[in-house]
């Protein structure tokens, strides 16, 4: 038997225990007892230098700041050694938070991987969203499940070298982790301390429907190390076509109170993010030029961020 067919018989094998387990503690047991922290996604303020963003980001409201460091992001990966640095002095300086990352990285072959790792923990960043592993047409999918897993396997040891933990975005669409049951199968065996999952309740809502989130946040709840929070509901495009349609948060189809009683009967602490979707100009799109007036845009955060708090505080999580 080879390597490849050894790592697929065993995880195959493994994973009808796994389940067994699970069905047992599907919840870490303790209740939260931190205030959850709020943080702003950049790549909506990505119309702002690093000064701009801190001190906007600090009077909307938000305690922290989830920062790109990706192509075309506020710290690009080629300069991340320069510049995070000095972007991060400056988030800290304005009060905020600085509890993450968002990297382009895929893998551990990522160019840059190792450099921006090595320089958040240098920063005391102790997280970065990672993500994007993407099905091969054609292939058996459990197969590439046992690839993927082996990548999963070399990002988990660089993390572990520089002790920062990776947290796997959901998507909704047709990339690994949109079911969120594939991503498990990689996550499994591996150690939480430095492969996560940051869960975002907007695509599992998409991907699980009203009530199959309920069963993928059972799931990933031991993985989780951050949560993604943004609002959609169906609609036509176009071309006649239902697709999801981001909106502000309380228009659409996230079953928000039941999703933070839920999260409440477990451990997490954060980070959370707050995602803006849905038509703000192109600050939704990360673009670096708006054509909607700045006060707007800024109205909208706040708006948006008033509505998240309150659902926080009636389920005792701030």
């Amino acid at each position: 038997m080879n390597r490849r067919s050894f790592l697929l018989s065993a995880g195959q094998a493994s994973a009808f225990a796994s389940l067994a387990q699970l069905s047992r503690a599907s919840f870490p047991g303790q209740n939260h007892t931190e205030p959850l922290k709020v943080s702003v996604f950049s790549k909506h303020l990505q119309w702002l230098d690093w000064e701009g963003l801190a001190r906007t980001a600090a009077e909307i409201g938000f305690d922290g700041i989830d920062l790109t460091v990706r192509q075309g992001g506020h710290v690009l990966p080629e300069r991340v050694e320069q510049d995070l640095p000095k972007a991060a002095d400056i988030i800290r300086k304005a009060g905020l938070a600085l509890p993450m990352v968002t990297a382009g990285i895929v893998d551990a072959d990522t160019p840059y991987a190792e450099t921006i790792i090595r320089t958040m923990s240098r920063l005391g960043i102790p997280r970065y969203r990672w993500g994007g592993f993407r099905y091969a047409d054609g292939a058996p999918i459990p197969d590439q499940l046992v690839m993927m897993k082996e990548r999963a396997v070399r990002l988990a040891e660089l993390n572990r070298k520089y002790r920062v933990c990776a947290m796997y975005h959901i998507h909704s669409g047709s990339e690994v982790g949109a079911s969120v049951w594939d991503l498990w199968v990689i996550l499994k065996d591996l150690d939480k301390e430095w492969l996560g999952v940051n869960y975002d309740i907007g695509h599992a809502t998409i991907e699980g429907g009203l009530g199959g989130w309920i069963h993928s946040l059972r799931l990933m709840t031991p993985w989780m190390k951050g949560i993604a929070v943004k609002d959609f509901r169906w609609g036509r495009n176009s071309k006649g076509r239902w697709q999801p349609q981001w909106c502000p948060l309380g228009e659409g189809m996230v079953d928000f109170k039941e999703f933070f009683a839920m999260l409440k009967k477990t451990n997490f602490l954060g980070p959370v993010q707050m995602h803006y979707e849905y038509p703000l100009g192109g600050a939704e799109k990360g673009d670096r030029t708006t054509s909607m007036e700045k006060p707007k845009i800024i109205e909208a955060m706040r708006r948006d961020l008033v509505t998240l708090r309150g659902w926080l505080r009636d389920a005792q999580l701030a």
